[in-house]
């Protein structure tokens, strides 16, 4: 089942991006731009996991993390960029339950927000694989088969692929598809991704010069086929 999810978080592009993110993988998602407001939802919705800032103004996430702790056990994804050992030893003593550190990518965050939903026992792992026709990619095993047969993949083809099968029919342009799958700070030529996904249809099309899963929409980027 889906689970409700808190981001505090005050950069607007970046709470967007791990909204966005999130909620491909079903969660009810609410974003909060300040301390206050973050801990007046987190009362007011309870949710099933908090995705905290540190540098929060108004009330910093550390202060957030003490004060939830007093009377509630909800998971908390700490954010920061602070990289010290001291700060996230600080942050997992006031009780958080996981630390990441920008700059980061908001797949990598997903997938650890679903890794914690599963020890709280919040959510099951059924939405772990997906499916499209032939073709299926589990995200517990990082791995990937096409009509039964295992394909390997590179860590940015399988970046790819997960994120343009995790809405099937949707279009991505390039700078979509290197923010979702890379993460913030990546800096590649856009270009790039048609490497990549030139590669992964040698690996998964029966023709590569025919393809009936990466659909390419001229002019914009791609799109995974939304055909069952």
């Amino acid at each position: 089942m889906p689970a409700r999810i808190l981001i505090a978080e005050d950069d607007a592009k970046q709470a967007e991006l791990i909204r966005l993110y999130l909620e491909r993988d079903g969660h009810s998602v609410v974003v909060a731009s300040d301390g206050r407001r973050a801990l007046e939802v987190a009362r007011e919705l309870e949710p099933d996991l908090i995705v905290l800032d540190i540098m929060l103004p108004g009330v910093d996430g550390l202060d957030i993390a003490r004060i939830l702790r007093q009377d509630s056990t909800v998971p908390i994804m700490m954010v920061t960029a602070r990289s010290s050992e001291d700060d996230k030893l600080l942050g997992l003593d006031l009780g958080a339950d996981d630390y990441i550190t920008k700059p980061f990518s908001p797949r990598e965050l997903a997938a650890r927000v679903r890794a914690l939903l599963r020890r709280s026992g919040i959510v099951s792992t059924e939405n772990a694989t997906l499916t499209v026709g032939g073709l299926e990619l589990d995200r517990n095993r990082h791995e990937v088969s096409c009509g039964g047969e295992r394909v390997d993949c590179t860590p940015k083809e399988f970046a790819i692929l997960e994120t343009l099968m995790t809405e099937p029919g949707r279009t991505f342009t390039r700078l979509q598809l290197i923010e979702s799958a890379f993460g913030f700070d990546h800096f590649g030529l856009e270009r790039s991704v048609d490497v990549h996904v030139k590669n992964l249809r040698k690996k998964i099309e029966p023709d590569p010069s025919e393809p009936t899963y990466l659909l390419t929409v001229y002019g914009v980027g791609y799109k995974m086929t939304d055909a069952s």
